[in-house]
């Protein structure tokens, strides 16, 4: 049996959400750069001291914040893949990358904030580095399922191919944050689908 939180922690979680909502706010509002903790914590309405126990600064901040949006991104890597046809997994992989263009765009202000931040903060750019490699790892899983399959050439070396597809799959995605509209979005997701899918599963219509 689950122990019940205390009115301490519940207090706690409370704290650590209003936090989170005004930190989401105020960087939404403000930018990284020209946001402070102090705004923060203000727009927030919670003791000074208090919040410092949570995050002892912006940057350990914003990367719970980015953290959060990225949990959307990784509901959609971690889909399962276990395709039995290569016309199976080039559906499921033009799906996928379509709706991972298309969170780009639901997040696209805090998406905007986040490259900003990745740019001017070594922490920040420490941690996405971190969410990278945690996509790679996940693609590189999915390819080697692919080679066991025997759906995919044994030459191509899972790691490396899997590197190249998401950092292909990055570019576009700032792309599309950087714009002020969606009218490129299905020519990219079908031009990333066909290059990938083409060259692993040997399918020329993705």
């Amino acid at each position: 049996m689950k122990n019940k939180l205390t009115n301490r922690d519940k207090q706690a979680q409370e704290t650590k959400r209003k936090l989170m909502k005004s930190a989401h706010h105020v960087f939404l509002q403000n930018g990284f750069e020209k946001t402070t903790i102090s705004q923060i914590i203000k727009n927030a309405g919670v003791g000074y001291g208090t919040a410092y126990v949570y995050f002892k600064n912006k940057h350990e901040l914003f990367i719970t914040v980015m953290e959060e949006v990225m949990q959307d991104f990784f509901k959609v890597a971690n889909q399962e893949f276990r395709p039995a046809t290569p016309e199976e997994a080039c559906s499921r992989i033009k799906n996928q990358v379509r709706d991972y263009m298309s969170l780009a765009i639901k997040h696209r202000p805090i998406m905007k904030v986040v490259k900003d931040a990745i740019g001017s903060s070594e922490e920040i750019e420490t941690e996405w580095g971190n969410i990278r490699n945690e996509f790679i790892q996940g693609i590189t899983t999915d390819i080697k399922h692919s080679q066991d399959k025997q759906l995919v050439n044994t030459a191509f070396n899972p790691f490396i191919t899997a590197k190249n597809w998401y950092y292909m799959n990055e570019m576009f995605m700032w792309e599309l944050v950087d714009a002020d509209n969606n009218e490129n979005l299905e020519l990219i997701v079908q031009q990333l689908s066909l290059f990938y899918t083409s060259a692993l599963y040997g399918v020329s219509d993705s």
